[in-house]
């Protein structure tokens, strides 16, 4: 039996993200199929991109999030939720953000500055760290991420691998999705 430091799972990123990992058996095979998906997934990122917008635009409380300045910004804000639309430039601001996200996830290793980035993506999200204005419910992170898990699934079927590697791979985004949405849920404990 592994003995396991409770506390520093609660203030030790990298140790959180080892122990979740090994626990779920995140292996370096599941790794190396979600960076040799890279090349096939690459280039639909824009259109899954634009379906997360599409689905966070269909709620209220969800859309609601997009109207303050999001750090990093410059450019003009929307007045209001109605007059934010999906071709306002701070949304082809925050779309830039999300594509860059998902290419990280499939082509970068999962070494410290990694962990570090997606322990980040949790905090940004409550105004522990970026807008202090943003604050998103973290029923409303489950349900994104949740859809981005269905879609991620999809995309991978939907494109014909043989079967054991469809499925070891779809094995494999889920796992590292988990980890996301745990170091997401973390940041939440203290707001």
């Amino acid at each position: 039996m592994q003995k396991i430091d409770e506390k520093q799972l609660e203030d030790d990123v990298q140790y959180r993200f080892g122990y979740v990992a090994e626990f779920m058996g995140l292996t370096p095979d599941d790794v190396a199929r979600i960076h040799g998906a890279a090349p096939l997934l690459g280039p639909i990122v824009p259109a899954l991109v634009d379906a997360v917008y599409d689905k966070l635009f269909s709620y209220d409380c969800t859309k609601r999030h997009f109207v303050p300045r999001q750090h990093g910004y410059e450019g003009e804000t929307p007045e209001n939720l109605e007059s934010l639309t999906l071709d306002h430039p701070m949304i082809a601001f925050r779309k830039q953000h999300l594509g860059r996200y998902l290419e990280r996830l499939v082509t970068r290793p999962y070494d410290g500055d990694m962990v570090s980035y997606l322990d980040l993506v949790g905090k940004i999200h409550t105004p522990v760290a970026g807008s202090q204005s943003i604050n998103v419910p973290l029923v409303q992170m489950n349900a994104l991420m949740g859809f981005v898990a269905d879609a991620v699934t999809a995309t991978v079927y939907g494109l014909n691998l043989p079967r054991e590697d469809e499925q070891a791979t779809v094995r494999a985004f889920q796992k590292l999705l988990w980890l996301q949405n745990d170091l997401i849920t973390r940041h939440y404990q203290a707001v």
